[in-house]
């Protein structure tokens, strides 16, 4: 006989992240090797003492780091893969019940730290990955394409650029 699954939802759960994620899990792993705390002292200066509480400086760089391990470059994109996947709402501290900061406060906040902040982060965590020999610097690898400039006047863009611009003044 031929079986169905019906999925009828439970109203209650037991359960946890902690559960859920297996423990040889990649950013479960991440979690444990790599502190980020030294963020908070590099990001304090930006800050003020009132208002409202802010996106956490290491879940920004965290949710960073996700993107670029996954080569996501929209916002929007990188919120919705990391709301969707349950390891990297671990990775961020962030339970199943709780939604994650908005896109645009993304945005925002990438803008708000100058650029010695991203790249002390880079030295920071590179040193880390050093340290702990996940980076050994024994083989380099280049890559590169030789091509052809095309930068003459009459063909190419630039030529046609010109010749249109050339009409506009006739007309």
């Amino acid at each position: 006989m031929q079986g169905r699954k019906h999925f009828t939802p439970q109203l209650f759960y037991e359960l946890s992240l902690d559960m859920l994620v297996p423990e040889d899990n990649y950013y479960r792993k991440l979690l444990t090797e790599l502190d980020l705390h030294f963020i908070y002292k590099s990001t304090q200066k930006y800050y003020g003492k009132e208002g409202q509480e802010s996106i956490d400086p290491v879940v920004f760089f965290k949710i960073l780091l996700v993107g670029y391990l996954n080569n996501i470059n929209s916002d929007r994109q990188l919120i919705a893969f990391c709301s969707d996947s349950l390891s990297i709402r671990l990775y961020l501290g962030y339970d199943i019940h709780e939604q994650l900061p908005w896109h645009s406060t993304i945005s925002r906040t990438r803008g708000l730290y100058g650029e010695e902040v991203f790249l002390n982060l880079f030295k920071q965590v590179l040193k880390m990955c050093v340290d702990k020999g996940m980076v050994r610097g024994k083989r380099q690898a280049v890559d590169s394409v030789f091509i052809k400039a095309n930068a003459s006047v009459r063909e190419g863009s630039f030529g046609r650029c010109k010749c249109i611009c050339q009409r506009i003044r006739r007309k």
